[in-house]
């Protein structure tokens, strides 16, 4: 073949070669025409609407919530951002590494350091033999390994709720690390992040304070307490995003930026709620007691400085339980006060020194002896059958109206504490026909009435006898208990001023007859809370008590517990503080020893520390000895030392070091590093004194089941 030829051949096959592509181009070029024809003309319709809907769609930024605050502004309730770490195992990075003769040594090494780190099971260092393999990270990541890289799951969780450095650990892991080395790709571990309601007090006031949780649409809101009744207030206002048109496809705009809820400043005092809580376990504990709730008032402002609710938890300790200060009991003999106060308002006592029979009355004797005994005695030895027939002076002929006496002092309106749960009081109004038609026969109003004015027959909750006697001591004024001091916000301050469910519910000069009354009880020579006087504090008050209703057997009282109240205030001549405390135990104890010793104690305390107007030689601040710190696991001693300007510190020699996987030394650690110490390797933790940690249930490299029970005794 000639040179020409052969050239004339190559040309062929070039023009050819041209012309295919040529073709192809004209092809592609045809089919993007027509597609753009039927996507702009034919179909514009349908994309225009897809185009609206996503256009005009809005999503919810939720809003930060707000924080509880104590009295003095410590955090009761925050929140913290928090991280789950995961790895993307379908990763192109993965993928192409598991081509490498080394890619199951280097997993292994990942899998050692997650097991030491970060193990599928709390006790996993405890397990051994085949269930320890099971459970280990070499088996599951071997599993999803083995798996074709578009199976492998993308969303390989390594640990929850950590902090950012959790996440710097684990990518510096063997195998993850060189990963991070790489520039260009997105890194096979990510992050993924949300916030998680604390409470740096762990249960201190726990019912009070509340908890939250997250509903259907993953909102965060309140289910009790303070969480609960402020809510609308903690959780702010959510923001709207919609969708726009970017270069570079769509994004989210804000519409309308999400309002951080308020940090609620509340009325809790710190101290007194631990003093609180204390004193209440500490009683409940010596009398062998079911449960006890106590509530302690600021006098002039209703300010509720701390609330206790403590149970036998049927192991030894007592903890945290239903705030029963906001929930119906029959009160016994504190209900006496509040009926002699009515009795004074309406005349049917001048004084005193007024005189009454104590005979056998409605079918109730007085074991006090059944002669005539004046107001004082009557309140100070506890008299039903007294009571009873004052009250009988005004409503025996019409024993509803003694009902309507107490709605018209506010007695049954909602207090709006700002505690959850809005119980009022259950006194039965005593009308001839009930709301179902039967009648009732005046002798059975009678029973009922008497029954009412001695503190049975009723249901009433701790909180509202206590604003009742709240109001005796502030000379009739019937001040609102309330939770909230201020609100808190983005240029807001808002001081809440104090509030009343009514201006007086007696006049000045019946209040200070009832005081006068309720003095007796603990200073009388037969007063039934002699126990509770102390020349330091004068404290005045009145004892109750009641059998609790059994569950089964058809009802009626259960005689072998029964609940003890005491209900007063404190100093008496310049009452600042009024205090309630009703503990149900087992019979053959009394409220003088029990819920009496409660407020006592308490007075007690903080007389100590010149809290009562009086002068004190209790000091807060440190001795001039050498500091001593307690041991924590969030702070670093030397530098706490040098930023306080300490040149020298003592230090509680730290926990003994045991295996991975059995219970850890915290003994001379502060509360709170005890618990977390207790708590990330699996272990139910409960708390008993203040202070630091003195003594654990569980011994030091004891080997325990993830879940077990470890109770710490702390100490000051």
């Amino acid at each position: 073949m000639t040179a020409k030829k052969k050239v004339n051949k190559n040309k062929t096959k070039i023009l050819f070669r041209y012309g295919m592509i040529t073709v192809l181009f004209l092809m592609l070029a045809g089919a993007i025409v027509v597609k753009l024809f039927n996507t702009t003309v034919i179909e514009a319709a349908d994309w225009n609407e897809r185009a609206r809907r996503d256009l005009s769609k809005m999503d919810t930024i939720r809003p930060q919530r707000g924080n509880i605050l104590a009295a003095n502004g410590n955090i009761l309730a925050c929140n913290i951002r928090v991280y789950d770490t995961k790895i993307d195992l379908s990763h192109a990075a993965i993928t192409s590494a598991t081509r490498k003769g080394d890619f199951w040594k280097e997993v292994d090494s990942l899998a050692d350091s997650l097991d030491v780190h970060y193990p599928l099971r709390a006790d996993f260092q405890q397990l051994q033999g085949e269930e320890r393999a099971s459970n280990s990270w070499h088996r599951r990541l071997e599993e999803e390994l083995h798996k074709n890289p578009g199976q492998r799951t993308k969303r390989l969780v390594v640990c929850k709720k950590k902090g950012l450095e959790d996440f710097d650990r684990i990518k510096g892991f063997p195998f993850l690390k060189r990963f991070y080395k790489k520039k260009g790709f997105r890194n096979p571990v990510y992050t993924e992040s949300h916030d998680v309601r604390v409470y740096p007090y762990g249960n201190m006031a726990r019912r009070s304070i509340g908890r939250v949780n997250e509903r259907e649409n993953r909102e965060i809101h309140g289910f009790s307490g303070v969480e609960c009744d402020l809510d609308s207030l903690l959780y702010g206002r959510p923001g709207l995003a919609k969708k726009v048109t970017l270069t570079n496809g769509l994004a989210n705009w804000v519409s309308k930026p999400a309002q951080r809820g308020y940090d609620i400043q509340t009325t809790f005092d710190i101290d007194l709620q631990d003093m609180l809580e204390e004193e209440l376990i500490k009683t409940c504990s010596e009398a062998r007691a079911e449960w006890g709730t106590a509530i302690l008032m600021e006098v002039a402002t209703g300010e509720i400085k701390a609330i206790a609710n403590v149970q036998d938890m049927k192991d030894g300790t007592y903890g945290e339980a239903l705030n029963r200060a906001v929930r119906g009991f029959e009160p016994g003999s504190v209900m006496k006060p509040i009926s002699l106060m009515i009795a004074f308002e309406d005349g049917l006592v001048k004084s005193v020194n007024d005189m009454v029979s104590c005979a056998p009355f409605q079918r109730t004797s007085d074991p006090h002896g059944s002669g005539m005994k004046t107001m004082k005695q009557v309140i100070e030895q506890s008299s039903n059958t007294g009571i009873a027939r004052v009250i009988f002076r005004g409503y025996e002929k019409n024993p509803e109206g003694f009902h309507d006496r107490l709605k018209e002092i506010g007695f049954f309106e909602p207090l709006r504490t700002g505690i959850d749960y809005r119980e009022v009081p259950g006194v039965r109004r005593l009308t001839e026909y009930d709301k179902r038609g039967v009648r009732h026969t005046m002798t059975e109003r009678h029973l009922d009435l008497a029954r009412q004015a001695y503190g049975y027959t009723t249901t009433i909750p701790p909180i509202y006898t206590l604003a009742i006697y709240n109001a005796i001591a502030n000379g009739g004024k019937f001040v609102r208990p309330r939770v909230m001091r201020r609100l808190i916000n983005e240029g807001v301050d808002s001081v809440i001023p104090v509030s009343y469910v009514r201006d007086r519910i007696c006049s000045e000069k019946t209040a200070a007859m009832v005081r006068e009354c309720l003095l007796e009880p603990v200073w009388g020579e037969h007063g039934t809370a002699r126990m509770v006087r102390d020349d330091r504090v004068k404290i005045a008050g009145k004892t109750g008590t009641a059998y609790p209703m059994m569950s089964d057997h058809g009802g009626g009282y259960d005689h072998s517990r029964r609940r003890y109240a005491f209900a007063g205030f404190f100093p008496y001549d310049s009452p600042k503080y009024s205090c309630m405390v009703l503990i149900q135990a087992p019979s053959g104890t009394s409220a003088n020893r029990t819920s009496g010793q409660v407020l006592k104690n308490m007075a007690l305390k903080m007389y100590a520390r010149g809290m009562l107007d009086n002068v004190s030689t209790f000091d807060r601040t440190p001795s001039a000895s050498t500091p001593l710190l307690v041991r924590s696991n969030n702070v670093s001693l030397p530098r706490l030392a040098s930023k306080l300007g300490i040149d020298r510190m003592r230090t509680y020699q730290a926990g003994q070091t045991v295996p991975v996987g059995t219970v850890p030394d915290v003994v001379g650690h502060d509360a709170a590093s005890a618990v977390r110490m207790l708590e990330e390797r699996g272990y139910n933790v409960r708390l008993s004194g203040n202070g630091r940690v003195v003594a654990q249930s569980l011994a030091p490299g004891a080997q325990a089941a993830k879940g077990s029970k470890v109770t710490l005794t702390l100490s000051i």
